[in-house]
């Protein structure tokens, strides 16, 4: 389905927009459609995908740009959004975001869903904890090198080089320097939420991997996330995914973050659907 209502929040919600969805349940869907799952440890399975829009966190390398930076969405109320999944052949759905745990919403559309039979896994970077019916909590921690910074510019061209040859902050970083940068570095890991999050539910913690560089980080939050929760986080829990939102970065990751999960002892986790089918919207 197409997107609209643009929203400028820093959570993608705008009162007036959602008034205007009448006092049914409702949540901000970017996109929902019918695909493969591309990550994880149910990669390939086919899977109906409910993307909301809005975040908390503002990682420099977001593959759902549409949902965080620049959040844009049509209000759909939940018996229009279960409709819209039964109507796919698939015992699969996948709640992502943006961050979808933001919105109470959301517990009552899994409700539904389990209600109704699915297997549902939630896509969410670990930094909220709702009750609810979840299958598999497919929890993304964000390392340091997520943090937006005027030399990790989250626009698609790249920002314009000063004379000195050093870049210069523009697109979304450069309306509100700074601003982002500090929220997303102060907000990006909640231990609490953590903790609660894989206690509760069957869990993947799924990381985003450039190189070597983030090992030092991602091994120490597992130390302290072991050290705070009352259930084994095992290496086989973890998976190390290639960052890259397109076949091009891919091709520069993808190895080096497979040869990390071998020495290291973690999975190893594919992008499939940019493998198939590149950055295309709805897949």
């Amino acid at each position: 389905m197409p997107v609209s209502d643009s929203v400028d929040s820093s959570v993608g919600r705008d009162e007036n927009a959602e008034a205007e969805a009448g006092d049914a349940p409702s949540l901000p869907i970017n996109e929902l459609f019918y695909s493969l799952q591309g990550e994880g440890t149910l990669a390939g399975v086919p899977s109906v995908f409910v993307r909301t829009s809005g975040c908390n966190l503002r990682c420099w390398f977001c593959d759902s740009y549409h949902t965080s930076w620049e959040p844009t969405h049509a209000w759909m109320s939940l018996d229009e959004i279960v409709a819209e999944v039964e109507s796919h052949d698939a015992d699969h759905v996948v709640l992502t975001g943006g961050e979808p745990l933001l919105h109470e919403e959301s517990v009552a559309l899994l409700e539904r869903l389990d209600d109704l039979g699915y297997h549902t896994t939630v896509e969410t970077n670990g930094t909220i904890y709702r009750d609810a019916p979840i299958d598999l909590a497919s929890i993304s921690p964000k390392l340091e090198s997520s943090t937006p910074t005027p030399d990790r510019d989250p626009r698609d061209d790249p920002p314009t080089e000063a004379s000195s040859g050093e870049r210069q902050p523009s697109g979304a970083m450069g309306q509100d320097e700074g601003k982002w940068e500090q929220r997303h570095e102060n907000a990006r890991i909640d231990l609490e939420a953590l903790s609660e999050l894989v206690e509760a539910y069957p869990f993947q913690l799924k990381f985003v991997v450039t190189d070597e560089d983030d090992m030092p980080d991602l091994r120490a939050l597992l130390e302290d996330l072991r050290d705070v929760s009352d259930v084994p986080i095992r290496d086989e829990d973890v998976l190390l995914m290639p960052e890259g939102a397109t076949r091009e970065r891919l091709a520069e990751t993808r190895t080096r973050t497979a040869d990390l999960a071998m020495e290291y002892g973690f999975r190893y986790t594919p992008r499939l659907h940019v493998d198939l089918w590149n950055d295309a919207p709805e897949t």
